[in-house]
This record gives C-alpha cells, sequence and structure tokens, in this order.
C-alpha cells in the first residue's frame, strides 16, 4: 500500500469525527483522530529563594488541538500547606510558551497536564525536499546555519564535510547525517552531563537523546542545511513499552520551504510527537531554568495515546514496568 505524507497537521475535525487536512492541488485526506493526554509532575528542593523560568507547556502551534484546557501548577510545599505560587508567561523570541515565577525556599511542585487531539500519522517524509542556496533561505531560519552553545558548527566543519561533502544535497544528505549518528553514538543516562557539546559526543560517541540531537545538528548547519533543536512529549505510542517517561528531544530540518522532524537517537518514524520550544540547541529550551541552587527529587512524565472516555490504549507486546529514573543533576533534556 503506497504511503501518503501529509504537512503540517490541521487539528480541525469534520462531523465525524475525523481529522481534516488540506494537501495540494485542492485533495482533502481523512484520516482518524487519535487522542494524547500528557501530563507530569515535577518537583525541587530549593535551600534558598530563587526565580525560575519554566516551558512545560505546549508550543502555540497546538492550541487549536487542545480537547480541554492545558494546566499547569505551581505549588510550594511546607508541612502540610501548599501554596500556589502566581507567574507571567510570555513568548520568547523563538515563540515557545515561558512561565518565570519566584518561588521561596523549601519544596517546589510544578504539575500540568494536556489533552490533544492529533493525526495518526508518524514523521513525514519527503526524499525529493531540496535544499535551499543560501541567499533563498528565509531570515528567520538563517540562525539555525550558525553554531551555539551545545553545536560548534566551526570547529566540526572539516569533519562533517569529510564524512558528508560527497552526498547529495537535500533530503539525502539530512538523512545521511542523522542515520551516521544513530548508528555511531550509543545511549547511556549515566554519560550525561549539562557541559557536553556536539565536538564532545563526537569524540566520546555516547550520550543521552539530547547528545544525538545536538551532534546530528552540528554536522547539519556544516553542510549548510538549517537545523533547530526541538523538545516536548514523545510517549510509546503504538509500540512496545520502553520504561518510565521523560521529555524527549529531537530536530528539524528546513527543506523545500518547511521544517521536518528528525530523530538521530530513535531514527525511525514515530508518531504522537507533542511540541513544547524550538531554539538553537539545549539551552534555549530547558524544561526549567533556576537562577540559583535545586535538587531535582521526584520526577514523572507520561504521554499516552487515550481512548474517546479517557482510558490508556493498550501497547504491542508491553514488558514488564521498569524502574523509575531520575535524570542526573544539572542535565537540562
Amino acid at each position: 500500500m503506497p504511503l501518503i505524507f501529509l504537512p503540517i497537521p490541521d487539528c480541525r475535525l469534520t462531523p465525524t469525527g475525523n481529522l481534516s487536512h488540506n494537501v495540494t492541488h485542492s485533495r482533502r485526506i481523512r484520516i482518524k483522530a487519535m487522542l494524547i493526554r500528557a501530563e507530569f509532575d515535577i518537583q525541587f528542593h530549593l535551600p534558598a529563594p530563587l526565580t525560575v523560568i519554566a516551558m512545560l507547556r505546549l508550543h502555540p502551534s497546538l492550541d487549536p488541538c487542545l480537547q480541554e484546557p492545558e494546566t499547569l501548577t505551581i505549588e510550594h510545599i511546607d508541612l502540610e500547606t501548599r501554596q500556589q505560587l502566581a507567574g507571567r508567561e510570555y513568548l520568547d523570541g523563538f515563540g515557545n510558551r515561558c512561565l518565570r515565577f519566584n518561588a521561596p525556599g523549601g519544596a517546589l511542585r510544578l504539575a500540568g497536564s494536556s489533552l490533544v487531539r492529533v493525526n495518526g500519522i508518524a514523521d513525514e517524509v519527503n526524499a525529493g525536499a531540496p535544499q535551499h542556496p543560501i541567499d533563498q533561505i528565509p531570515d528567520d531560519v538563517l540562525q539555525f546555519l550558525l553554531g551555539s552553545r551545545y553545536c560548534e558548527v566551526d570547529r566540526m566543519l572539516e569533519i562533517a564535510c569529510g564524512l558528508f561533502g560527497s552526498t547529495p544535497e537535500g533530503w539525502q544528505r539530512a538523512i545521511t547525517i542523522r542515520d551516521w549518528v544513530h548508528n555511531h553514538v550509543q545511549f547511556d543516562y549515566q554519560a550525561a552531563r549539562p557541559t557536553k557539546t556536539a565536538l564532545d559526543v563526537f569524540t566520546e560517541r555516547i550520550g543521552v537523546c539530547r547528545d544525538f540531537q545536538h551532534l546530528a545538528i552540528t554536522l547539519t548547519r556544516a553542510m549548510n542545511i538549517p537545523a533547530r533543536y526541538v523538545t516536548g512529549h514523545l510517549g510509546d505510542i503504538r509500540i512496545p513499552y520502553s520504561g518510565p517517561g521523560d521529555f524527549s528531544a529531537w530536530y528539524e530540518v528546513y527543506l523545500g520551504g518547511r521544517w521536518w522532524s528528525m530523530d538521530a537517537r530513535h531514527n525511525v518514524p514515530r508518531i504522537g510527537r507533542l511540541l513544547m520550544a524550538v531554539g538553537r540547541d539545549a539551552t534555549d529550551v530547558a524544561i526549567t531554568t533556576s537562577f540559583g541552587s535545586s535538587l531535582l527529587t521526584h520526577f514523572y512524565v507520561e504521554s499516552n495515546e487515550v481512548d474517546e472516555a479517557g482510558e490508556k490504549v493498550a501497547l504491542p507486546l508491553a514488558s514488564a514496568p521498569a524502574t523509575a529514573t531520575i535524570p542526573p543533576s544539572g542535565v537540562t533534556i
């Protein structure tokens, strides 16, 4: 059966409850919608009062897909009392939804939930997507060719050219880079550290989700393809259970006039990515940034397909539950 690849989802529903997609030449394709419930509960111990910036809500582009108001609770917990903390929301320079607030010392809890209706299509593929000449790249996209905190494009130019200089431009070059990173870097939570850069990952050949993406982004930019870092929810949806949930990182490349999702860690088309924030690298999209000392004490994140009654949809060949793992201290996803 031939596959049909669609543009960015249009979350409007038809009268029958299907998602409606407008594609080229006014063709309309209807795809059965799916519901995804994303939720989190993160807690810290704060030795002293501090200011926090949180990126825990979904990206504004998903607002039309929300099936109920998105929730975000900020609580200071002191013995038996819980105090709701007020914050101020704003959009950063990349269009991400941020919340800034002041927290007193003690226990801090951040919890939230969202219910989103999306299509059941895996990551889109377009083998013919062309690479843009530099002078045709939009002004707001040019910044994603430049080096950044974790992506040392200048230091990896020669490496990238040696590895990928002879590959065909465009989509083929982008996926060749993605595949190379996936095949040459080993995933290990214990290898995480907050200062690890793309060049470190290339040298050590080990890291966590964000390290895979940083290396792929850097090599992609070095070959003059704009690439940006993405964070969001990516649960085990229609695949076997892989362990306790977490926030996820992937990246996007700009080809053929639009952004395409890439994932150097998983390296297979996935269903159910829920975008939270985009940026140059992990610095721009940290889930929480605290201006002072904080200790992570509890970490729960889940993203699951649910039915119309709100019940989790069973996974195929689910394995036994594993013990929850808290990411190493100081590491943002």
